[in-house]
Order: structure tokens, then sequence, then C-alpha cells
């Protein structure tokens, strides 16, 4: 595991710096402006600026409206942040009032939408709740990070069916091990990784084990500020742009970048108790995936060119590799001794019994 530095997103997903375009910044006043064109009959009795945790990416404003219901509304300031956008309105849409019956936490609704010269500005329904960061998590049971463990295994445990007939990405178990290999062989090419990291990386892609998984609905971008929480319990759950049906290790790699076992384990453990044992291997392919990600920092840099980021990457890999040198107990690969759930032990000292 490693020690993601700040240009990486919390705990171990690195995210692709975004142009800012020269657009001067909405006040939250025009931006309540523009939620009463968005809502019909909303009536804004105070409006104050709002800040989403994605630096310059969007103008946002908290709207309060005459009965004191509140409201957000966000402006894209460039085209990546206008594709997350549309990419979150579609995956929103997708999750119907049926399906969001089954998550322990709410989802924010799509209230609205006006034009703001060559892009809209999209108006959403409040969800309540505080960012927690990671370091802050309570542990044990009824804990915020049980708490957490709980809510990924409740979006794992969403109906599959919803994902493609939203026309969103459907991955394989197949699918999902080569896409690592690519990003493998591309991060390879770049001469810049460590040969001891690439030979762990293909290794763990060469274990059949590791990747015999059933694929489950997926939030694809989480991380701790994706998280609101009150009195150690997740209320809310943000940003769906990514969501598919995938490999539930994905949602879970995050976790892992701290290094703080008491987390670690109360997160995984909640998340088992209400999954179940049957995927052996998650934590495993968690690792695999969050070392992944400075592999992709890294190519983003080589993309855009930009030295800085090819050498935070750089930086990163060798902390890594230190950090994998220190660890020998814990490869990437399949547990060769499964570990048994308590069910499983009590059924074979049954039959042993029987067999005395």
């Amino acid at each position: 595991m490693y020690r993601p530095r700040p240009k990486c997103v919390a705990y171990g997903k690195c995210t692709p710096e975004r142009p800012t375009l020269s657009v001067m910044a909405r006040s939250h006043l025009t931006l309540a402006a523009l939620a009463t064109s968005a809502v019909e009959g909303l009536e804004v009795a105070a409006a104050a600026p709002f800040g989403t945790g994605n630096g310059n990416d969007f103008d946002s404003a908290l709207i309060t409206d005459r009965a004191g219901k509140h409201w957000i509304i966000r402006v894209p300031r460039n085209a990546a942040a206008e594709n997350v956008q549309s990419a979150d309105l579609v995956a929103l849409r997708a999750l119907s009032a049926g399906v969001r019956t089954r998550l322990p936490f709410a989802v924010t609704s799509y209230a609205g939408q006006v034009a703001v010269g060559q892009t809209r500005g999209i108006v959403y329904e409040f969800v309540y709740g505080n960012k927690v960061p990671m370091r802050s998590y309570t542990t044990g049971p009824n804990s915020l990070a049980a708490s957490i463990g709980t809510a990924i295994a409740a979006i794992h445990a969403l109906p599959t069916s919803f994902v493609a007939d939203a026309g969103l990405p459907v991955q394989t178990a197949g699918e999902a091990l080569r896409s690592c290999i690519s990003i493998i062989d591309r991060a390879a090419a770049t001469k810049l990784v460590p040969a001891a990291l690439l030979a762990r990386w293909r290794e763990a892609t060469e274990d059949s084990k590791l990747w015999q998984f059933q694929p489950t609905v997926v939030n694809g971008s989480l991380v701790s500020d994706s998280f609101l929480s009150a009195d150690n319990a997740v209320t809310g759950v943000l940003g769906w742009q990514d969501i598919k049906v995938g490999d539930p290790a994905t949602d879970l790699q995050w976790l892992l970048g701290p290094r703080n076992d008491a987390i670690i384990d109360t997160a995984f453990g909640a998340y088992a108790d209400a999954r179940g044992a049957g995927d052996r291997q998650l934590k495993q392919r968690a690792t695999f995936y969050a070392e992944l990600s400075v592999a992709k920092w890294l190519l983003h840099g080589t993309e855009v060119r930009s030295t800085e980021i090819v050498d935070d990457a750089g930086e990163m890999l060798t902390t890594l590799l230190d950090d994998i040198r220190d660890d020998v107990m814990n490869p990437i690969s399949a547990n060769t001794m499964p570990t048994m759930a308590v069910d499983e032990v009590e059924a074979m000292l049954r039959k042993d019994n029987r067999a005395v």
C-alpha cells in the first residue's frame, strides 16, 4: 500500500487536472436567479456560496426556498466538468425511486436545468450531512468506518439490470482484467515504472483465482469526500458519474491508502458482514487497483506532457516500491488457504464429529 501525495485525490484515486475556461466566477446571487429559472415555482429566500471540493470546476450555490428546503445549483466552468455533470445526471435518472429504496442513505435528485451560455446549470435537491476526513473516521461497531462499509455493500447489492437498461457500462471480470493489463503495458512503455512493481502487477494479472469474481453495480468514483454523514452514520453518497457494472473492489481501493488498519479492518469487516464472504480476493484486488492508480497518474502526466505530474507520479512509485519491500507479508495474490466463514467452520466440525 502507499501514501498518496496531495495532487492525488483522497487516498489513492488519482484524477486528471482539468483546465479552467476563462469564465468569470458567477456570484451566488446570479446562481440563485438562474435556479428560479430552472425550477418552476422556486421562491428563493436565501443563497450562499457552496464549496463542492472540486476546485474551479463548478460555480455552486446553496439555495434556501421559502419553505426552508435546500437546493444546490452547479454550473460547470470547463468542458471536463460539463461531461462529469452530464454523466452524473444520466446516473441519477437511472437510479429510480425503487432502486433508491434499497439504499440506506440518500442520493440527490435532479430538480431542473437552465441554459447558461454554451453550458447549463443544474439544480439538485440538497443531501444533508457532513464530509469527514478519513483520518477522523471512528472505528469499531456502530462507527463511521463500519457505516461506510455497509453503504458500499448496499451499492453492490443493487440489481445490475437497471444499469444495463440505462445504457451504462457493463464490464465482465475478463474485461476488467484486460483493462488492467492495458494500463500496465502502457505504463511499462514509459520506462518510468520500477521493474519490481511491473513484475508484481503482472503476477497479479496472471493469478486466475484473483479474477474470479461476480461483477456488481459499482459507483466507480468513491473517495472519502463521496460520503456525507451524521452521528457516525452515512447519510448520503455524492458523485455517480462513473456508475457501471464492474469489479466491486474498485469501490474499496481508496480505503487502503492511509494504511490505517483499524479503519481498513472495520470497513472491510462491515462490508463482508453485509455481503458475505463469497469474494475471498476482494481486498487483494482493491490493493492492486490502489497501486495501479499511480500508474494511471503517470500516464495522465505523459499524455498532457506535464513534467510536474510525471515527477509527482515518479516519487509516488518510489514510495510504493519502498512500501512493498517493507511489507512482504502482503503480496497481491490469491489466498492459498482461503479464510473460512464461521458457518463453514461449524459445518466442517460437525462433519468431522460424525466421522468419529
